[in-house]
């Protein structure tokens, strides 16, 4: 696959994660990532890869064979969603596809004035995250 002409790269190429089970990582995968607007874009015997016109997320089983990620430690994926139903829908898709809710859909002014987001684990633990931008709330 090649960049698109005239477009400048993103400055980050992909991010993969670690799964210990492909078929059920794809199961959430699919789902997850249909909502943000990404579909299967590769697979090969050990990975599968989600992207818009390339493969930019890769779940993909250990080359080392040691297994996959501890929940909680390693990755952390963000991805843009186009509104707060889009977070929604994320995270709907999320748990109904086998991962679970780390934190549910909502502002986080914690973050920033306007942050939306939901957060899940995947099947393994990673946590992967929707996010948009909201009005922040003003001031009475």
């Amino acid at each position: 696959m090649t960049q698109p002409s005239g477009t400048r790269p993103p400055l980050v190429s992909h991010v993969s994660v670690g799964v210990t089970d492909l078929h059920r990582a794809s199961v959430f995968y699919d789902a997850v990532l249909a909502v943000v607007g990404a579909r299967r874009i590769m697979e090969h015997g050990a990975g599968i890869g989600y992207g818009r016109a390339f493969p930019e997320f890769w779940a993909n089983l250990p080359r080392d064979s040691r297994g996959g990620p501890v929940a909680g430690v390693g990755a952390h994926v963000c991805f843009n969603a186009s509104g707060p139903d889009a977070v929604v829908a994320f995270h709907d898709a999320g748990l109904a596809a086998g991962g679970y809710s780390d934190g549910a859909p909502g502002p986080r002014p914690e973050y920033a004035p306007g942050y939306y987001a939901a957060f899940l684990r995947d099947p393994d633990g990673n946590k992967v995250e929707a996010m948009c931008w909201i009005a922040p709330p003003t001031a009475p």
